[in-house]
């Protein structure tokens, strides 16, 4: 029994390690490509080739559907880059999508206890999001008034809640597939992160909320 004990312990430090040493990796990479726009389009674009990989290799139900909404994801990112990209607006993108991630996970785990969507997203809370809501907001509102940020107030509550909206909703829908096709993970090359179609759901929705909202 103390043996099973010690094997769990040993197996959520080894994840908990994993997910710190990627996440500061995928920071890295970010932090390089930010800074040189065809290294951005490119790294977005790879991003983008993985998760279709991952597609083809694991999923089978709804395999068509999931193409083409990823491709809907991409189209717009390409649009969106080429035609509307703007430095501050997408790196708040970025930065709300891993805050939300995180406050939601962090506030789901020490409060948690309303699940909503079970069937889709088991694990999801009702407090893991409100938690995600607020803290979200209220860092980067501390933040706007802290840094001389080049974006309206106005602007940056609706990008925020915006944000924080689609975030949720491609979260649910790569869940959904996932439920569908009887896997856990999009795939197991991330590890303490599963697939790379797990780790930017969030992103793939949000760059199509990201696009309509620059053009409106």
């Amino acid at each position: 029994y103390l043996n099973i004990i010690l094997l769990i312990e040993h197996m959520v430090y080894k994840n908990l390690y994993n997910i710190i040493f990627f996440s500061f990796l995928f920071f890295i990479i970010y932090f390089i490509a930010i800074n040189n726009n065809f290294l951005l389009f490119l790294l977005v674009t790879f991003i983008y080739l993985l998760i279709y990989y991952e597609v083809f290799q694991f999923f089978k139900t709804y395999f068509r559907l999931i193409l083409l909404y990823l491709f809907i994801s991409y189209l717009c990112f390409t649009f969106y880059f080429f035609i509307f990209f703007d430095y501050i607006k997408f790196n708040i993108l970025v930065l709300i999508i891993i805050l939300f991630d995180t406050f939601s996970y962090i506030t789901g785990k020490v409060i948690g206890k309303n699940y909503i969507f079970k069937y889709i997203s088991p694990k999801k809370t009702l407090e893991g999001y409100l938690g995600g809501f607020f803290f979200t907001n209220f860092f980067l509102f501390f933040s706007f008034f802290i840094i001389n940020i080049e974006i309206k107030l106005f602007v940056m509550i609706i990008l925020i809640n915006l944000t924080i909206f689609s975030s949720i909703i491609g979260d649910l829908i790569e869940s959904y597939f996932k439920r569908k096709n009887n896997i856990k993970d999009s795939s197991k090359y991330i590890p303490g992160h599963g697939g790379f179609f797990d780790r930017f759901d969030s992103f793939i929705a949000s760059i199509i909320m990201l696009t309509i909202f620059s053009l409106l």
